[in-house]
């Protein structure tokens, strides 16, 4: 039987995950970005992908 886990509720769930390197300017960029508007460093790359929403082709 399988028990679904516990953990703290959410309304935005984020099952999808995925690995990335980065260079060291793009490192170093996300971590000056997370430190500058207090989110993690996720949260930073999450919001530099929204951002590429404008470039896409409708």
């Amino acid at each position: 039987m399988g028990t679904k886990k516990m953990g703290r509720p959410t309304d935005n769930p984020k099952p999808h995950q995925m690995t990335v390197k980065f260079d060291e300017e793009c490192k170093n960029i996300i971590e000056e970005y997370s430190v500058q508007e207090n989110v993690s460093k996720m949260e930073a790359v999450r919001r530099g992908v929204k951002k590429l929403a404008v470039d896409l082709k409708k």
